[in-house]
């Protein structure tokens, strides 16, 4: 147990230029969350599911963060900031994965099965991403800040946008270690950003093309037409 303690610890070091001592990082939300997390996980294991309730909603209330006793969450695991985060029963976790606040792991069907999404090692999932439904996001991958996932994510890759689509998938030797490509790898929030300067840009300049035709037809109008130059 204290193993796995010290191993968070070491993750919020790691992963967040902000930590600056021990003290401090026992203030952050994101790591209680996954310790009460791990109690409710072994409650709800043991088939006390009203006492893993009790514990999940209690750290709901004392963390902002609301994980279903019932989902599974591998190692090293990090939620920055931690409020608005919802995480579903159903949903697999890996190891190595940093999560920003306000970020949905949601159901899309009623059904008592897998329904919930399957996250898998060294994913980095941007600050409000909705990810929904049972469907996986490959080993590495980044999800940007907002994104609306509602398909598998390729391994490497990076989506962004509502819905969203993949806009570049990076390649990762494989002697980097997980954790390491998730830090290192392209900025998902920059690069959600970059994808909608584009398409402001184009946008732009589909106006003017339509500016200038629109402009064209009101001179045709405007001048006088060959017949009534010849009645004249």
């Amino acid at each position: 147990m204290f193993a796995r303690l010290r191993e968070d610890v070491a993750t919020i070091f790691q992963k967040d230029p902000a930590a600056r001592n021990l003290l401090e990082v026992f203030t952050y939300a994101g790591l209680w969350a996954v310790l009460y997390h791990r109690l409710a996980h072994r409650l709800w294991l043991s088939n006390l599911k009203t006492a893993a309730r009790w514990v999940s909603q209690w750290s709901r209330f004392m963390t902002g963060v609301e994980i279903h006793p019932g989902a599974t969450i591998g190692r090293r695991f990090f939620i920055d900031h931690g409020m608005g985060v919802v995480i579903g029963e159903t949903a697999v976790i890996g190891d190595d994965v940093l999560m920003y606040h306000n970020v949905t792991l949601g159901g899309t069907s009623l059904e008592k099965t897998k329904r919930h999404p399957t996250i898998e090692d060294g994913v980095l999932i941007g600050m409000g991403a909705k990810i929904l439904g049972n469907i996986t996001v490959g080993a590495k991958a980044r999800i940007g800040a907002n994104a609306v996932v509602i398909r598998d994510v390729p391994p490497d890759s990076t989506a962004v946008g509502i819905p969203a689509r993949i806009v570049g998938q990076p390649t990762v030797t494989e002697t980097t270690p997980v954790m390491n490509a998730s830090l290192n790898s392209p900025d998902p929030n920059a690069e959600a950003l970059r994808v909608l300067r584009d398409e402001v840009q184009s946008l732009r300049q589909r106006l003017i093309v339509l500016e200038g035709q629109k402009e064209d037809e009101t001179q045709t109008l405007s001048s006088p037409s060959n017949d009534t130059e010849e009645l004249r």
